[in-house]
């Protein structure tokens, strides 16, 4: 990833892949707060609580009257993997928690969506790149892909 001027001069960031954020995604064919469920419990079995959770449609309606479809954050946390991530980098503290996002696409259609804060952390300079954090990365790496494979089986 290299940086880039375009005709007026300015520097272009470049864009990481979605390898390189860790985004997962996932369609679920369900109603909104049944799928706001089943993604809870489907991160529950691979290993997450849930930190803090709320409907970012519903807070933005109340704040500013925002007509949105529904929209809620659920704030996903492993609490051995946060600890080991803030041993290592106490600036991750400015991520966390992880976000596992759920939108409405349709009525009776759900979007999952998750980017992995440990492999954003170093694209940020909030931590560093060496063996003990990529080991972090990949045991992180691997609770998202079982929840993620739960959406089906929950």
């Amino acid at each position: 990833m290299g940086l880039e001027s375009n005709d007026d001069g300015d520097v272009e960031l470049p864009t990481p892949s979605d390898d390189e954020i860790g985004k997962k995604q996932a369609t679920l064919e369900m109603e909104h707060e049944e799928a706001i469920d089943h993604v809870r419990e489907a991160f529950a079995e691979a290993g997450f609580g849930t930190a803090v959770e709320f409907s970012v449609s519903d807070l933005l309606a109340e704040k500013i009257g925002a007509d949105r479809d529904p929209y809620y954050i659920l704030g996903a946390c492993n609490p051995e993997m946060a600890d080991r991530g803030l041993d290592m980098s106490p600036e991750l503290g400015g991520l966390m928690p992880c976000n596992v996002v759920v939108w409405e696409e349709e009525p009776g259609r759900q979007h999952v969506y998750h980017v992995s804060i440990m492999k954003i952390a170093p694209l940020l300079g909030m931590a560093p790149r060496d063996e003990d954090w990529d080991e972090l990365v990949a045991d992180t790496g691997e609770l998202v892909e079982a929840a993620f494979e739960n959406l089906d089986s929950v």
